[in-house]
């Protein structure tokens, strides 16, 4: 198999099943979503036809059971309840363990015929329910149907030189590809067969588009001669004809009678049908390009915020194109443009090979350090090479931002997954939780997307576990049956803040301490004296956890452990925040981009670190430090800095200088100012996180190579050791103690 197409199939197949959940999950929470039932339709029938393409007959039959009970639910015959979702999620799980072995092996050899049972049960109960005799009733319809009026409406009888018409109504024994049977189908009618009309249309029926059978109209030939030569071809079971030549008679009757602008409506409500198909097919194919676009609707309008509305006036935009094709069916050269002009937005977005990305990336990260050791190596006198060294960095920095923005993924591809994973929960639990997404548009460096996905899941899984609590539990206490969690993003300068949040019982910090206090991790007498805040920090402890009892969502505390290590290790931070009986809140800071990043350069002694500038919120002299309840500490706006000095907690062994810079960090990130004997330049740099056994150590973060050939350590700031009388002094502190001389000195 071309390796190519096979990796298209997978990442084309994961988009699908990703849309298909979202939509599903937006259809179950509103039966009544007539946009979700249409994606979801559109997103099976490509799944199922991208899997039997590529033969595996398995995954597709899966497809084609959950199709046929969606089928009865579009037309009413079935409830939407939560048992027939739990099959239809139940079928969609499958398909993933398909997709997952044909990943990994190449193919697969999972037997679905179990879960396609159920499946197929669930459709035939329900339907006997609501329809005892389907098949009946089918027929009852055709025979209800005015067979003159549907020519009519199919065949263009005054354009059609003829004194017979053939109506044929063929049903096949078409399998997984029904779009592909009824091509084949089609190709094979003798050419002495005059078609001259078909319901539903032939693009239709080509695309599978037909329920048990369809209708052509035949010029010609009897009812005898059709239904003998259609009766042997490809996939037929049975075939009726029957003669409605007096429709021709009739149409001619009609356009006696009319004047010619009748005339002239007829054709244009036959441009006008044409022009819908063709919207309905680039309505399919736009659906297609866009990958995500169903998946935003469904997520956006499960949250119920303003996104749905976003959504809702792209598929207007979508029906608005239908239109404007309609209108200019007329003007051949518009719709040309038309035509032209899609197909040019089609190609601004495309798939970049991952390896070709990150050797890209490798080239702008060398190119960035060449760039470094030039400009220090050039005498200053040289106005020349300077002026050539200017234009090589306005290249090389547009390279890296480019290269950095191709990097950038929407959080989408990751938040997606997860209104799927909190609906099974609650429902494993019988909790009501209502799920809301915000933000997902925000983009994060594919690097620490990939990193980014457990951590979050294991934060929603707490939020459901531990913090919404039963509904009868929560009406009891005044709340609403149904929880709610809010999984959102923002933007904060170089910095991604993801934030989930719930309403549910918040975090006990007193079962904290006595937890920590059982682990051996802290004093009862160092506990007693921190303040709750600080005591939500020890869940993040390896091996802890507030549950007794070890089920399969929680309780052997390593969940919340790896949210802390996946995210420090990513040069980010989490921190928790609870109100005991409201709810939590976990904030998860990340860096947008990793790799190069703008440092500034301290010096401490002769030696020279680098701090991030993201994590910069001042700087300034040494005559701003003050004492407060006797920690040296930085006053800003009546908060406390308490000072960390760099050599003391490097472990530098030299004598302090009298004079010095204090760099003041964003309180977001930390609330702490670090002290220095000065700082030097600023400038980008290439990090290499530390690794081995130098990788954990305290207060450092990666080393990088600047232009004169050495390596400079980069300070991690959330790690570094702040003296005890620091962390004392924060607990302590009252704005009331400032003076007003000390207020005016940290003016």
């Amino acid at each position: 198999m071309d390796e190519e197409l096979y990796q298209a199939f997978i990442t084309e197949s994961e988009e699908s099943i990703t849309q298909l959940n979202n939509s599903l999950l937006s259809l179950e929470s509103n039966p009544d979503d007539t946009e979700a039932i249409d994606d979801i339709f559109r997103q099976a029938h490509t799944l199922k036809g991208n899997f039997g393409a590529m033969g595996f007959d398995n995954a597709a039959t899966v497809a084609h059971a959950v199709e046929d009970l969606l089928d009865e639910i579009r037309h009413e015959r079935l409830d939407v309840t939560a048992e027939r979702m739990d099959l239809v999620f139940d079928g969609m799980d499958l398909i993933v363990d398909i997709l997952h072995d044909i990943e990994e092996n190449g193919e697969s050899t999972i037997d679905p015929s179990d879960t396609v049972e159920e499946i197929r049960a669930a459709v035939e109960d329900g339907g006997d329910a609501g329809n005892s005799n389907p098949a009946a009733s089918d027929e009852a319809d055709r025979e209800s149907v005015d067979l003159g009026s549907l020519a009519a409406d199919c065949v263009d009888a005054d354009a059609l030189d003829a004194t017979t018409l053939t109506h044929a109504h063929v049903e096949l024994d078409a399998g997984q590809m029904k779009g592909v049977d009824a091509g084949i189908f089609l190709s094979s009618i003798p050419e002495d067969l005059d078609v001259v009309g078909a319901n539903p249309p032939r693009d239709a029926i080509e695309d599978g588009e037909y329920g048990d059978g369809f209708d052509l109209f035949v010029a010609e030939r009897d009812a005898a001669v059709v239904e003998s030569e259609l009766d042997g071809l490809w996939k037929v079971s049975t075939v009726e004809t029957t003669d409605v030549s007096d429709a021709l008679a009739a149409g001619d009757a009609t356009a006696t009678a009319s004047d010619a602008p009748a005339a002239d409506s007829d054709a244009d409500a036959e441009r006008d049908a044409s022009a819908s198909d063709e919207t309905e097919s680039s309505a399919d194919a736009d659906a297609d390009a866009a990958g995500d676009t169903g998946a935003d609707a469904a997520t956006d309008e499960q949250a119920g915020d303003d996104g749905s509305e976003g959504d809702a006036d792209g598929a207007e935009s979508t029906d608005g194109d239908g239109e404007d094709d309609a209108d200019d069916a007329d003007e051949g050269d518009g719709a040309e443009q038309k035509k032209e002009a899609r197909s040019i937005s089609a190609v601004k977005s495309v798939r970049v090979d991952v390896d070709q990305l990150d050797e890209l990336h490798e080239l702008v990260e060398q190119l960035v350090t060449s760039r470094i050791k030039l400009r220090n190596a050039i005498d200053v006198g040289q106005t020349t090479a300077l002026d050539t060294l200017d234009e090589l960095d306005k290249i090389s920095s547009n390279l890296q931002n480019t290269v950095m923005d191709m990097r950038l993924i929407p959080l989408k591809k990751v938040f997606d997954k997860f209104p799927r994973l909190v609906r099974d929960l609650a429902r494993e639990q019988d909790k009501r939780v209502s799920f809301k997404v915000e933000g997902a548009d925000i983009e994060l460096d594919r690097t620490i997307l990939d990193e980014i996905s457990d951590p979050l899941m294991h934060v929603l899984r707490n939020a459901v576990d531990h913090g919404i609590e039963a509904p009868d539990v929560r009406e009891a206490n005044g709340k609403s049956r149904t929880g709610t969690i809010r999984l959102s993003a923002r933007r904060q300068h170089d910095t991604v803040i993801v934030t989930v949040e719930d309403d549910g019982s918040g975090i006990d910090a007193d079962a904290v301490r006595e937890k920590a206090i059982d682990k051996g991790v802290a004093t009862r007498e160092e506990l007693d004296q921190m303040p709750d805040s600080e005591v939500y920090d020890y869940i993040f402890h390896p091996g802890f956890s507030t549950n007794d009892e070890i089920t399969d969502v929680s309780g052997r505390g390593v969940g919340m452990d790896v949210v802390k290590t996946t995210v420090e290790s990513l040069d980010g931070s989490v921190s928790v925040e609870s109100d005991p009986g409201e709810g939590s809140t976990f904030n998860i800071r990340l860096p947008v981009s990793v790799a190069i990043i703008k440092v500034l350069f301290v010096q401490v002694e002769d030696r020279e670190f680098g701090v991030p500038i993201k994590y910069i919120d001042e700087i300034s002299r040494r005559d701003r430090v003050q004492t407060v309840n006797g920690a040296e500490v930085i006053v800003h706006e009546e908060t406390i800095f308490p000072l960390i000095r760099l050599r003391e907690a490097l472990e530098i062994d030299s004598p302090e200088p009298d004079d010095g810079m204090v760099v003041r960090i964003r309180p977001d990130d930390r609330q702490v100012a670090l002290h220095c004997d000065g700082v030097t330049k600023q400038e980008e740099v290439v990090v290499t996180p530390l690794q081995g056994p130098l990788s954990g150590v305290g207060g450092l973060s990666g080393t990088a190579v600047i232009g004169d050939g050495n390596v400079i350590p980069i300070l991690d700031v959330s790690t570094l050791q702040l003296p005890a009388d620091g962390e004392q002094a924060m607990r302590e502190f009252d704005p009331s103690q400032l003076s007003d001389t000390a207020e005016e000195a940290a003016d």
